[in-house]
């Protein structure tokens, strides 16, 4: 006879994981809109998403993340610098440097 183990603990019900995305675009549309008026609210909003992501095992879209500073979660202004393959933007609340990789285009 084989055991079978199940792993129901672990995983969370498909309507529920679609209801944690559905509220991740909500307040991560949310934070967006709040953030020139009350920057304290857009933080806010962004750490709710991402504490539900956390908790249902959702990512938050790779676009949302990228507008928001990993450290202090505050809203990241337009200015990003491109060098060498690199992104980078720097915090105006905390004064870190967010770093991404990207691919230059090729000129023929």
């Amino acid at each position: 006879m084989i055991k079978t183990t199940r792993n129901n603990r672990r995983t969370k019900p498909d309507y529920q994981i679609k209801l944690a995305k559905e509220r991740i675009d909500i307040l991560a549309k949310e934070a967006e809109k709040a953030h020139a008026e009350n920057p304290k609210m857009a933080r806010r909003y962004y750490k709710l998403a991402k504490k539900i992501g956390m908790r249902y095992n959702v990512k938050i879209p790779t676009v949302v993340k990228r507008k928001f500073c990993k450290w202090c979660f505050s809203f990241l202004s337009e200015g990003w610098r491109l060098k060498k393959g690199v992104m980078r933007n720097t915090c105006k609340t905390c004064g870190k440097h967010i770093r991404y990789p990207y691919k230059p285009m090729r000129h023929k």
